[in-house]
């Protein structure tokens, strides 16, 4: 693990929340939740006074009223904290020399050189600074050798923090912090070497990379070098950030809408699939017809960050309805997502119901295991253009 590496992870602090509390500054100090407003709604986000009673994001809302009968619950609003997002993430793209976005609030920074010409604490200190000045959002950074032990320091200062862990300092740092700390440590996992008693990093770290191979396979030998203190992962430009597409041609040419539809919503689903298994949201939409006369029409529209379905699916038919103009054959409709970032598909649970993030679960499960042809909407089915 090279000591020269100078890699910063910012994070704001309770985003969604923050947001709101921008809007309106008598939330400040109270448990706040964003989500589902009913019973059958699903906690997005929440205040870290609301977190002070067991609250946490995809907790169901019947659940959180339970917990916390005063909290002040919001639908949402997920167009305003994408626009957040957008501003802070130009603010630190105009400062920094390589920035990956890697999710709706957090970006990672890569320093290493430029203490020739900045001391990156000091000017990490500034960007905070200036980020909080100009957006009135609040912010945390860990600063530390690579992504993993500056993700973690972020997490373990927040909120309102600043961290500098050291080279000569990640172990000390990472040892006595739960494994449930580490990055990417999904829950299984967790509860897999905790029955094994395997309950501190400083624990993990003394297992030998045969035990972890004969544990978890390759993931356990990632873990291991992730609990002594070792990434290599790169920092990827925010700007290789590009887009996935699909389009049809056409056996005949055709002016059936009905079917095309169908089939825009079977491509839709595919797409989205493959946001999600890539761990990515979109925020913009096109469409692309081409007419008998081989004339193309394209058109997009921004939309929230999301990668699901019943989203995708309605803001692309609509999309199609608009470009779609002459009653003329159609030979060729394509559709691509692009602004990609990464994150969950919880970033939208305020505006879906707990059976139908369940579902959406589900039907991925469904698809990792027997494809992603396996299951299809009826109206997809047996689709012939």
């Amino acid at each position: 693990m090279s000591s020269d590496k100078h890699i910063i992870h910012m994070d704001q602090d309770a985003f969604f929340v923050s947001v709101e509390v921008r809007k309106d500054s008598s939330l400040v100090g109270k448990p706040v939740i964003i989500g589902g407003t009913s019973d059958r709604g699903v906690v997005a986000s929440c205040s870290y006074e609301a977190r002070k009673f067991g609250i946490h994001s995809a907790m169901s809302s019947r659940m959180a009223k339970m917990l916390c009968p005063h909290a002040v619950f919001i639908k949402g609003n997920m167009d305003a904290y994408s626009a957040a997002s957008m501003e802070i993430t130009e603010i630190l793209r105009d400062r920094v020399p390589l920035i990956e976005k890697a999710s709706i609030d957090e970006h990672y920074i890569d320093m290493t050189g430029m203490d020739r010409f900045h001391h990156t604490l000091q000017y990490v200190k500034e960007l905070r600074a200036t980020v909080i000045r100009e957006t009135g959002l609040p912010i945390s950074f860990g600063l530390s050798v690579n992504k993993t032990v500056s993700k973690m320091a972020t997490n373990e200062f927040k909120p309102n923090g600043e961290a500098n862990i050291e080279q000569e300092e990640v172990q000390n740092f990472m040892n006595p912090l739960s494994i449930r700390k580490i990055p990417g440590l999904g829950e299984k996992t967790f509860i897999k070497l905790s029955d094994m008693g395997i309950k501190k990093i400083y624990t993990l770290a003394q297992l030998h990379p045969d035990q972890m191979n004969s544990i978890l396979g390759k993931n356990g030998l990632s873990l291991l070098q992730k609990a002594k203190g070792v990434d290599h992962s790169p920092v990827i430009p925010y700007q290789e950030q590009k887009s996935i597409s699909t389009q049809c041609t056409f056996k005949a040419d055709s002016i059936d809408v009905d079917t095309i539809n169908n089939l825009l919503t079977s491509m839709v689903m595919d797409l989205a699939f493959d946001l999600r298994q890539k761990k990515k949201l979109t925020a913009c939409i096109t469409v692309t017809i081409r007419y008998s006369n081989f004339e193309d029409v394209t058109k997009q529209i921004a939309i929230t960050y999301t990668s699901l379905d019943r989203v995708l699916i309605l803001k692309t038919k609509e999309l199609f309805r608009q470009v779609y103009q002459k009653r003329m054959l159609l030979r060729l409709v394509g559709v691509r997502f692009s602004n990609l970032v990464s994150g969950h598909e919880q970033i939208d649970l305020y505006s879906e119901s707990q059976e139908q993030y369940s579902l959406y679960q589900a039907l991925d499960k469904i698809r990792k295991r027997f494809g992603d042809k396996a299951i299809k909407l009826a109206s997809t089915m047996n689709l012939e253009l």
